[in-house]
């Protein structure tokens, strides 16, 4: 199959690499003078996905719908569009607006590390062509969930999951640098792989059924912890976020910072 990877970082060429090893026709484009030896480059958008079998989008989240818009005058019904961008929902919906009748566009989530953990990395799939992509990226390693919806609705996972990875490590980054400033970041240390190696589920329903309950005093103990982090010279973000989300709970004006 000759596929066309379209943005060319570490991650593009992560896949571009793994398509070569299982036999694909590998071509790929960026507009950025970015070495990728061992693969051959195109010069234009045109030659990039013109006559191709497989279009996969690497690029930023901004450059979505503009790159799919390039693309679009020179795709040919049956072509595969994976978008593997970050863009929000209603960017990925729109791409059925942008490519032409009967190209089998699929909005793909990325839901792990790449760099860590190269083509291996879990992925969820929507959209016209979320089974073909899953067909394509399956036998590269990749663990692919296909969700029974419209483009977009793997990105709305995603979105949803990042509040809690993207939200966990910011908080676990604050709370380290304060325990780091007092003395304690052993201890601190010790206590967060304590709650994370708990019961998951207990822990979640916890954590809701809790801060719902007792909003009002955990606010009150939050605005401790920032005035202390502020007092260690520490970010105190998280824990400014977290006291206003408890006030919230709680009914209660939420305090200025």
């Amino acid at each position: 199959m000759r596929c066309t990877v379209i943005g060319l970082g570490e991650a593009g060429r992560i896949y571009a690499e793994r398509l070569q090893s299982h036999g694909h026709d590998v071509v790929g484009f960026d507009v950025s003078p970015i070495p990728t030896p061992g693969l051959r480059r195109a010069e234009s958008m045109a030659e990039a996905v013109a006559a191709t079998d497989a279009v996969i989008v690497m690029t930023t989240a901004l450059a979505s719908i503009p790159v799919a818009r390039d693309a679009a005058p020179y795709l040919v019904p049956g072509t595969l569009y994976a978008d593997f961008t970050s863009a929000a929902p209603d960017a990925k919906l729109a791409l059925g607006q942008v490519l032409p009748a009967g190209v089998r566009a699929a909005d793909i989530a990325i839901l792990g590390p790449v760099i860590a953990l190269g083509a291996a990395t879990p992925l969820m799939a929507a959209g016209p062509g979320a089974e073909a992509a899953a067909g394509l990226l399956r036998p590269l390693g990749a663990p692919v969930e296909v969700v029974n919806g419209a483009l977009g609705d793997a990105m709305a996972h995603k979105l949803l999951r990042s509040i809690v990875m993207k939200g966990l490590a910011a908080v676990i980054c604050e709370a380290v640098e304060a325990g780091r400033r007092a003395g304690y970041e052993d201890w601190v240390r010790g206590q967060i792989a304590a709650e994370l190696a708990g019961d998951a589920h207990g822990t979640i329903d916890r954590f809701i059924t809790g801060s719902a309950k007792h909003a009002a005093r955990r606010a009150e103990e939050m605005s401790a912890v920032a005035g202390y982090c502020h007092a260690l010279g520490a970010p105190s973000h998280m824990s400014a976020a977290a006291r206003d989300s408890l006030l919230e709970l709680a009914g209660a004006p939420v305090k200025s910072a």
